[in-house]
């Protein structure tokens, strides 16, 4: 079978540099890639894509061997209707490793045609490092390398406001735009840029914020034989999705007409605020996804849809979904439950194989994001806690033990934090990991054993997980909480 590059697909004619995306991850390519696709084959959007690697190891040199071409495969139901697509992206020009090769990262800076800078480097991208430097090669947080290339392109055309780019973040963080923005002026003071430079990043560049919405299994390992069948050729990089796709971005009309997605099929919303949709997002779907990554897989499960379609764990999901969060949701409760059924759906959806091990990524500060609001507001309304949620938060601290049953778990979070728990976890007194853990405020913006009865509650769900496993565990913990 032939290798895919574009000398053996007839691909051969590049689209100029239009959009520079931090991430190359399957999320990224599932979504971005495929958007701009649509746009470029609907509109002539003729938007080429220069891929960065935001962290040291990545799949940049696998793109790059590919000529920057992989293959979405898109599966889901619809309104009832099943739909299978499967398409060949080819918009990615070029694949940067800034580790490996600086100078060919800060040239992207100079690219004539540039307009958008789009990323999604997980919740934990979007972080000020002190120990940053302009003088790093390349400094190690998103925000500072951005800085560095923005900083380069200022430089490059002598402070030409028509080469100010439209900076749209994809990060799963309220106000991930104003706290991308907020970041960058703080290494522009901290490192002495000028004002020149500062009123330039704030008078010709635009920053958007937004909400992504589509569940990405990413590469189908088990079952690539089978996928690599329907090809007619090689391919390293295959992304599997749910066909279901939703992006809101922040912005008004001058940001319509660059991004004209009203003339394709995809269901981009460009809207003054996009804080309902999130909400109900992040608290839904992302939520439950968090809450029952370590229950789920503690109990035996491996994929989202074994999760939900097993009796106790889909019972479990349910009442967190239906009793804990929507309740503490300000919306109209017809609207919101049926957006709800639609997300289970999704969950069940049986064309995609959605392992709960590769949901297991930087689950602390997800858990902080996405479900820790809905156990404060539940608390607040209720004055009690939420019996799902406040299991679902033990099992999660449990899974960050590492092993269980003499299976290692599938943990995949910052080193310091993964090195953090394995010292906690050398304690044997509940009552002293709980404490050590929920006091963190590094993890929850907060103290969080100054909620009564919570630390109590999750040591003795963590009690019961180890003496009792999942299932009686969580019994025996809903009957005292």
């Amino acid at each position: 079978m032939k290798k895919l590059n574009r000398k053996n697909t007839g691909l051969e004619d590049k689209l100029p540099i239009k959009i520079i995306q931090f991430g190359e991850g399957n999320f990224l390519r599932a979504f971005i890639g495929y958007a701009f696709n649509e746009l470029n084959k609907v509109v002539n959007f003729k938007a080429g894509i220069a891929v960065v690697q935001p962290i040291e190891n990545g799949l940049v040199k696998i793109l790059n061997d590919q000529d920057g071409l992989y293959t979405l495969f898109m599966k889901g139901v619809k309104k009832g209707k099943e739909i299978q697509e499967i398409e060949l992206i080819d918009n990615i020009v070029k694949g940067v490793d800034p580790y490996a090769n600086f100078i060919d990262y800060l040239s992207l800076a100079k690219e004539e045609d540039l307009e958008f800078i789009i990323s999604n480097t997980t919740e934990a991208g979007i972080a000020y490092v002190a120990s940053d430097t302009a003088e790093m090669q390349p400094p190690s947080s998103f925000p500072a390398k951005l800085t560095v290339l923005l900083h380069e392109r200022f430089k490059h055309f002598k402070g030409d406001a028509k080469k100010g780019l439209t900076i749209i973040p994809c990060e799963l963080i309220n106000h991930n735009s104003e706290t991308l923005k907020e970041i960058i002026l703080k290494y522009i003071s901290d490192w002495n840029l000028g004002g020149d430079f500062k009123t330039w990043l704030q008078e010709s560049n635009s920053f958007h914020s937004t909400l992504v919405d589509r569940i990405v299994p990413g590469y189908p390992k088990a079952e690539i034989k089978a996928y690599n069948a329907k090809l007619n050729y090689e391919d390293n990089l295959i992304v599997t999705a749910e066909a279901f796709l939703l992006w809101v971005i922040e912005g008004g009309e001058d940001l319509k007409a660059k991004l004209p997605f009203n003339k394709t099929k995809l269901d981009v919303k460009i809207v003054d605020d996009m804080q309902p949709f999130r909400t109900r997002k992040v608290r839904i779907l992302n939520g439950a996804h968090t809450s029952l990554i370590a229950f789920s897989y503690l109990y035996g499960n491996k994929t989202v849809k074994e999760s939900v379609d097993n009796e106790f764990t889909g019972g479990l999901i349910n009442q967190i979904i239906f009793d804990e969060i929507i309740p503490t949701l300000d919306f109209d409760k017809k609207q919101i439950e049926e957006f709800a059924y639609e997300v289970l759906d999704r969950f069940r959806n049986p064309f995609i194989k959605h392992n709960i091990s590769s949901l297991a990524l930087n689950c602390i500060s997800k858990f902080k994001v996405r479900v820790l609001p809905s156990i404060l507001e539940y608390i607040n309304i209720h004055k009690k806690l939420p019996t799902c949620l406040t299991f679902a938060f033990a099992a999660l601290i449990r899974f960050y033990k590492g092993t269980f049953n003499g299976e290692n778990l599938p943990i995949n979070d910052n080193e310091k934090i993964v090195a953090n728990f394995a010292e906690i976890w050398k304690n044997t007194d509940y009552n002293a990991i709980v404490n050590t853990v929920l006091s963190n405020k590094e993890y929850w913006g907060q103290d969080l054993t100054k909620i009564e009865n919570l630390s109590n509650a999750i040591a003795f769900a963590l009690a019961e997980i180890d003496s009792n496993g999942i299932k009686s565990g969580f019994e025996n913990f809903s009957k005292k909480y």
